[in-house]
């Protein structure tokens, strides 16, 4: 059965219009905080409390809100509790969304849309793709208003023997090539990572390196159950990609073709295990996990909430928990619950499913509380700084 169209307001949707979106110069910063009770857009200032703007799609599960820097359009996916799976855009977050058309399935695949796991712009202008669950990628060439399935992906030869995470079957990673739209690495759990070079004409897999400690060891050798939990690329050097595995963090130095294990308690880490990843947009040597205990136990370990970063490309870690609390905090982060900004060096954000936002204005050294008692936090994207 495929989703039912959905009006452009079901019935409780926000229409709640505040100020106008900030400008350029202002020092505001955005948040799109993307949860299981609607879409919440905060707004402040490294040294002011961030105030709620806008709660948009309220009751509804958001699970991810994006703003394209290109267009200033914004994207949020919706997935409501009787309507469906459903993609919405505006150029205010406070004012009117208008329903996309798509993603959906064709009906010649049998396939029934289940949620919209990530939007990215791609690096053509009015270009974007869309992972989805079951596992597909979706393309548009006019701004986000029309999407087509990637027929190539979806029609893989291995794809019969693909099998979802805990999560389901879900393409959650979408990583383009700065100055090369030919150019994609994408996430899948649980079928590992794929890579194309003509555009998404053709695909083949980058695996090699990725150990599944959670299968057997006679089982292991050429397995299509991958657990990708988040990818990320390093655009200033393209060819380096991180990865948070289902166990271990890993780092790519030949575009995904290969990976190496960078995780372990040799390296400072607690655990392997855990979702959320950032990397620093202006140093490709710098990234962040906030690691998990084990995937039989979701929350972070020792009941301490802590980041750890590496300026080294994974050689070492460095705990990064000033400011957050580090006594009973049995947390738990979400895969697309962290970011960066564009900011030199960049600040950090990420919510957790307990429903508490919390930020770092000075790269992780420091963090601070700036929102508590919200719905469990999805995702978090910085759509705004100056």
């Amino acid at each position: 059965m495929r989703n039912a169209k959905l009006t452009l307001n079901f019935p409780g949707m926000s229409m709640k219009k505040v100020n106008a979106s900030p400008k350029t110069g202002t020092s505001v910063i955005e948040l799109l905080v993307s949860t299981r009770k609607g879409l919440l857009v905060f707004r402040g200032k490294p040294k002011t409390p961030f105030k709620l703007i806008t709660r948009q799609f309220p009751g509804a599960v958001v699970e991810y809100a994006i703003r394209d820097f290109r267009s200033g359009r914004y994207f949020a996916s919706v997935t409501h509790g009787q309507f469906g799976p459903h993609l919405f855009f505006t150029d205010q977050p406070d004012a009117e969304w208008k329903e996309a058309e798509g993603p959906m399935f064709p009906e010649d695949t049998g396939a029934t849309l289940e949620r919209t796991w990530i939007i990215e712009p791609a690096t053509e202008s009015n270009v974007l793709w869309a992972g989805t669950a079951p596992a597909a990628l979706f393309r548009t060439e006019d701004g986000g208003q029309h999407w087509e399935l990637n027929r190539a992906l979806w029609n893989v030869p291995s794809r019969p023997r693909w099998e979802g995470g805990f999560g389901g079957l879900c393409l959650h990673s979408i990583c383009t090539f700065p100055g090369d739209a030919r150019r994609l690495a994408i996430g899948i759990s649980a079928a590992g990572v794929w890579l194309t070079d003509d555009g998404g004409s053709s695909w083949k897999k980058g695996n090699r390196g990725l150990v599944a400690r959670y299968l057997p060891e006679e089982a292991r050798q050429d397995t299509d159950m991958l657990c990708i939990h988040k990818m990320l690329r390093a655009p200033l050097k393209p060819e380096t990609l991180y990865m948070q595995f289902h166990d271990g963090v890993y780092r790519s130095d030949d575009c995904g073709e290969s990976w190496l294990n960078i995780g372990g308690r040799d390296r400072n880490l607690p655990a392997d295990f855990g979702f959320p990843l950032a990397v620093d947009p202006h140093n490709p040597d710098r990234a962040f996990v906030i690691p998990l205990t084990s995937d039989m136990d979701r929350v972070t370990p020792e009941g301490k909430l802590r980041v750890f970063e590496t300026d080294n490309g994974g050689i070492s870690w460095q705990e990064r928990s000033e400011g957050l609390p580090q006594k009973n905090a049995f947390m738990n982060v979400m895969r697309q619950a962290f970011c960066t900004d564009q900011n030199t060096p960049p600040r950090l954000f990420f919510g957790t499913q307990s429903g508490e936002l919390f930020g770092s204005f000075d790269s992780g050294a420091n963090w601070k509380s700036l929102a508590q008692r919200l719905p469990p936090i999805l995702s978090v994207r910085c759509s705004h700084e100056a």
